[in-house]
């Protein structure tokens, strides 16, 4: 298999969803206004930023619902009580928008996105793992399948 180098060091700026176009909330937002959030954007996800549009982490659903927990129920009540930077995820995967493709197939194994940020920390936008695999894909169905006649098998390798 002949894997195109070029694909692999090819910079990530053409595959960023803007972050116009991402669902966010800021440090100092409650828990039920980011539970919101995350509920009408679809995510179960979404980047945690200042006022300055610095990327600090993440909140996920399960961060709210951890918070939330008591013994027997959801405290629900306690949402307003709390706010995103007391639950978010700062050990999140980030690359500068700058970054080769490799980066970013390597971090969207373990990571359905990679939020983008430029050399000064304000967040550009996120990377999904839907589009590193569409171009993957994109790439691999480009590639010449060998021929029927150059799979013949011997006996022997039966």
């Amino acid at each position: 298999m002949n894997l195109d180098p070029q694909l692999l060091h090819s910079k990530i700026k053409d595959l960023v969803i803007a972050s116009t176009k991402v669902a966010h909330v800021q440090l100092g937002n409650s828990l039920e206004h980011a539970l919101l959030v995350l509920i009408k954007s679809g995510y179960s996800a979404i980047p945690v930023l200042d006022h300055s549009y610095r990327l600090h982490g993440h909140v996920s659903t399960t961060n709210i619902m951890n918070k939330i927990l008591g013994l027997e129920r959801f405290e629900y009540e306690k949402m307003a009580d709390y706010t995103v930077d007391q639950v978010m995820t700062t050990k999140i995967a980030r690359m500068k928008d700058s970054d080769e493709f490799l980066k970013a197939l390597e971090l969207s194994i373990n990571h359905p996105f990679i939020c983008i940020e430029d050399e000064n920390g304000v967040f550009q936008g996120i990377l999904t793992r839907k589009s590193i695999l569409a171009l993957v894909y994109r790439h691999f169905r480009q590639l010449p399948y060998p021929a029927a006649e150059n799979q013949v098998s011997s006996p022997e390798a039966t």
